[in-house]
């Protein structure tokens, strides 16, 4: 057993900075990065990829990634992470091929497979499962014809399989965030996934770090002018250690700023019940958290009490909710506000005479209200410089939102002057793929873990 071990958080979501694993693989002396790349939203993106075309579906930056991080796999590091999306078959193939041609033909890929349950929806509701909308509870069966995915939220035991199974790269589809950074502490210090508090406490130490610099400065209320050079921030490593506790971290000569501030927020990102956080893994009382300063840029982290898991998994299924689309005009100087309001009308006048038939319809000032709607106050409306007029609409017929796209650039000439810019051509409708959260039985399924050599 290891006496403690390095794993340091490389990637926070998809589209998160493309040189944040060679930067923790450089300076974080780390034994494992975790790549975090999915949300919700990202899985319904991946979807309608894989809809489009049956080998997509994953994040595909990730095999070029892992492919930069070959002279440091050489070395002995083991990466995790969930990029396999809707798809991780492809994306461990993906990153066999690219290690491949990056001269590590040596090296085991493994794919944790099992989470996606979207062929199998009919015959679990015939045993019983409801897979209601864990928000409305209203039965999945209102939607089902529409459903597209449907995905299994795993733990940490099959990416500890993969682990055990020799893996230096392991590529998951819906894993928790947590998992990722769980599973190395399991493996290395031997943990049993029966042992609530240290499992409880490398969840924490997942949950710290599942949004890469959010925990090291980046997207720091409290004090963001304080954060240094936040053009290099070195992502968070968490130091772990066989009894539980950990600290976080970061790379010395990187910028950013671990902090107790900076732990304490991102500790408080996506809570909910703060004594019943729930994993696959288990149940954590995060009132039990313990922080104290263990010098520059370092947070330990101990104390934690966890509990037994719940007998579900959360699933995250995604359905076809109808067609959006959107525009903008840039209205100028004088009475940028007024014009802007006048284009709104006008277009509002423009729906009801040609019948199209919107779910919802949103009219965003950009600078004045588009993010606090009707709370905004403005002081001196006339002293708006510029106004971007944002419009989009939302509804189940296909025909209408088309038709809302012819109707905004006539604006142009046909509504109040000074329009500056129209940005993007004329909007086209877009499939909305919406998220379904419910919850299965854990005994209704089971991960798969598989070795692909590169």
């Amino acid at each position: 057993m290891k006496s403690s071990i390095r794993i340091g958080a490389a990637q926070g979501f998809w589209g998160d900075r493309v040189d944040a694993p060679l930067d923790l693989a450089r300076h974080g002396r780390c034994d494992y990065l975790m790549l975090d790349y999915l949300a919700e939203v990202t899985m319904s993106i991946l979807q309608r990829q894989k809809l489009k075309d049956p080998s997509l579906g994953y994040a595909k930056d990730f095999p070029g990634v892992a492919a930069g991080l070959a002279p440091y796999l050489e070395k002995g590091l083991k990466v995790l992470t969930n990029a396999g999306g809707v798809n991780p078959e492809a994306c461990a193939e993906a990153v066999a091929a690219a290690l491949k041609r990056a001269g590590m033909a040596h090296v085991k890929v493994g794919v944790v497979t099992g989470d996606d349950i979207l062929a199998h929806l009919d015959p679990l509701l015939a045993s019983g499962e409801s897979l209601k909308n864990m928000e409305s509870g209203e039965p999945l069966t209102g939607v089902l014809d529409r459903v597209v995915s449907a995905n299994v939220y795993f733990g940490a035991a099959p990416l500890v399989e993969a682990l055990a199974q020799g893996a230096q790269v392991v590529v998951a589809g819906r894993v928790t965030d947590t998992a990722l950074t769980l599973a190395p502490m399991v493996h290395e210090f031997g943990w049993s996934m029966e042992d609530y508090g240290l499992i409880a406490a490398g969840t924490v130490a997942g949950h710290i770090m599942e949004c890469g610099a959010q925990a090291s400065g980046g997207n720091f209320a409290a004090a963001w002018e304080e954060v240094p050079d936040m053009a290099r921030i070195g992502y968070p490593v968490a130091e772990a250690y066989p009894d539980g506790t950990f600290v976080i971290t970061k790379p010395e000569d990187l910028g950013g700023l671990v902090s107790l501030a900076t732990v304490k927020e991102q500790i408080l990102y996506e809570l909910g019940d703060p004594r019943r956080y729930i994993s696959p893994d288990c149940v954590i009382d995060f009132t039990t958290i313990r922080l104290d300063a263990d010098g520059p840029n370092r947070v330990k982290v101990s104390g934690v009490v966890g509990g037994p898991p719940t007998e579900t998994y959360k699933v995250s299924v995604a359905y076809r909710d109808g067609w959006k689309a959107s525009g903008t005009l840039t209205y100028t100087w004088p009475d940028a506000l007024k014009k802007a309001r006048k284009a709104a009308e006008i277009l509002e006048a423009r729906f009801a005479h040609l019948g199209l038939q919107f779910e919802e319809v949103l009219f965003e000032h950009l600078g004045v209200n588009a993010c606090h709607g009707p709370l905004a106050k403005v002081a001196d409306e006339s002293a708006v410089n510029e106004v971007v007029f944002r419009v989009a609409v939302r509804g189940q017929d296909k025909k209408s939102v088309d038709a809302f796209g012819y109707e905004i650039a006539p604006l142009i000439l046909d509504g109040p002057p000074s329009v500056t810019g129209f940005a993007g051509g004329r909007p086209k409708a877009s499939e909305i793929i919406a998220y379904w959260p419910a919850l299965l039985g854990k005994k209704s399924v089971a991960p798969a873990v598989r070795i692909v050599e590169a």
